[in-house]
């Protein structure tokens, strides 16, 4: 085990900064690609609303501890930054584009781009600008937590084995240790195979993987939001019949085309002129919903194992999780799993981050997401849950008067009330509170576990 896991950290670390795209050569993710400018700024206005696809923004400005609060652990579980389409995306869109350019005449203005257009994107893969989100997020951190680093207490760092993982905690390190000066250089320690149990993915859970969810509610949404959008697509476009799937694939190319191009795309301005995006940003909080988010029996039970890593670390006692962990890689006084550090950054995906935040019991639902309607009053949004380089943050902290250390959790800066562990005003909960609010990941799931093997 341990051999694998060196050879395949070798190779991973030889190819960290490099983007094997499908399309186009490969393109060297040099730190410091974009000078520092990452924000959803430079892609215009609704770049915000692009759900899962959005670009990373600080939902709030950062807050400091409390008066007489110290940091004393963090605690950093961070998505890979943005990337190519998936391959199944990727056939969508190729699949939209044959019909809407096999037409004899575009009649629109809006539409004449299309013409001319050329789709060369890659699949899968990180993107320089997701390399940068990435490289941001670890001089970031750097400069926020600085106080908590020397040259024997450098970050633990682990990522699971997708290569744009790997690549998004590579430069996580690289922007850490340039910020430093290169002082302090942490390496990436540990890459979780996620052909086994790993708690950065959701892919240990078989039924899960199985189930067909959430296609239907995201279908039924797809259908309710896209008929007039698919409407003005044909009238400026006679002859090329698109349909509901296609019209979503087309939209999607808006947030991929200007992440990868670093600059807004011509079809965010099409789709923006056709009012689509606050139907595409539900298409995403729909998803997530009923993908591993509360909305899926077996969702939230994906993040358990991560929850019961967390718990160790921040009690500074071995792991106690039957779930997705690796007994092996999570054994007691294992390199792979140090207790008693100052600072530890995880990379992973969207998916596992929306089961941790629903195991947890973040951004609960009064009632359930509806796959017809749109609930403006909603706290569920995919864009601030899990953009490109989501982190969710969990600060161990003293304070003067107390004995007893507290607990601080940020989603993209945004301080969360943690009212299951009754918090004050600032966010604090103490550490038994948060431990003891945690039961159904300390059970193991409440028994949904064994029901991914059914």
């Amino acid at each position: 085990m341990a051999a694998l896991i060196v050879v395949a950290l070798l190779f991973y670390v030889l190819c960290a900064y490099v983007t094997l795209g499908a399309s186009r050569p490969a393109v060297p993710l040099d730190v410091g690609y974009l000078s520092g400018s990452s924000s959803a700024g430079i892609f215009e206005n609704g770049s915000e609303s692009w759900a899962q696809y959005t670009p990373y923004f600080a939902v709030e400005p950062y807050s400091a501890p409390p008066s007489g609060c110290q940091i004393t652990q963090v605690n950093i579980l961070q998505r890979h930054g943005a990337r190519y389409p998936t391959k199944s995306s990727h056939k969508a869109i190729k699949a939209a584009l044959k019909k809407l350019q096999g037409v004899s005449q575009i009649t629109s203005p809006d539409l004449q781009f299309v013409t001319n257009f050329t789709f060369d994107l890659g699949e899968d893969d990180l993107v320089p600008f997701g390399a940068q989100e990435s490289y941001d997020a670890g001089s970031q951190a750097y400069e926020r937590y600085a106080f908590l680093v020397n040259s024997d207490e450098l970050p633990f760092v682990r990522a699971s084995s997708k290569a744009r993982v790997v690549q998004s905690a590579t430069n996580w390190t690289a922007g850490f240790a340039a910020e430093s000066n290169g002082v302090y250089a942490p390496a990436l320690s540990v890459i979780i195979s996620e052909s086994s149990n790993d708690t950065l993915d959701d892919a240990s859970c078989p039924a899960l993987s199985s189930s067909s969810s959430p296609d239907a509610e995201t279908a039924a949404w797809i259908a309710t939001y896209t008929p007039n959008i698919t409407a003005a697509l044909n009238a400026g476009a006679p002859g090329a019949d698109l349909d509901a799937d296609d019209t979503q694939a087309l939209i999607s190319l808006c947030p991929f085309e200007s992440v990868a191009n670093e600059e807004r795309s011509e079809w965010c301005d099409l789709f923006s002129n056709l009012s689509a995006f606050a139907g595409y940003e539900y298409w995403g909080d729909v998803d997530k919903y009923y993908n591993t988010g509360y909305g899926q029996p077996l969702g939230p039970v994906n993040g358990v194992g991560y929850i019961n890593e967390l718990l160790a670390r921040l009690t500074d006692t071995p792991v106690n999780d039957s779930t997705s962990t690796n007994s092996t890689l999570d054994a007691p006084g294992a390199a792979t799993f140090p207790l008693g550090l100052t600072f530890y950054a995880d990379f992973t995906h969207d998916n596992l981050m929306i089961a941790v935040y629903s195991a947890m019991g973040l951004f609960p639902q009064a009632t359930p997401l509806n796959d017809t309607e749109a609930n403006p009053d909603r706290t569920w949004l995919a864009s601030e849950l899990v953009p490109f380089a989501a982190r969710m943050v969990v600060e161990r902290m003293d304070c003067s008067g107390s004995d007893e250390p507290y607990v601080r959790l940020m989603v993209n800066q945004a301080v969360q009330p943690l009212a299951f562990c009754d918090a004050d005003e600032n966010g604090l909960c103490s550490l038994s509170a948060f431990v003891e609010s945690q039961a159904y990941a300390r059970n193991g799931g409440d028994g949904q576990w064994a029901e991914c093997f059914e």
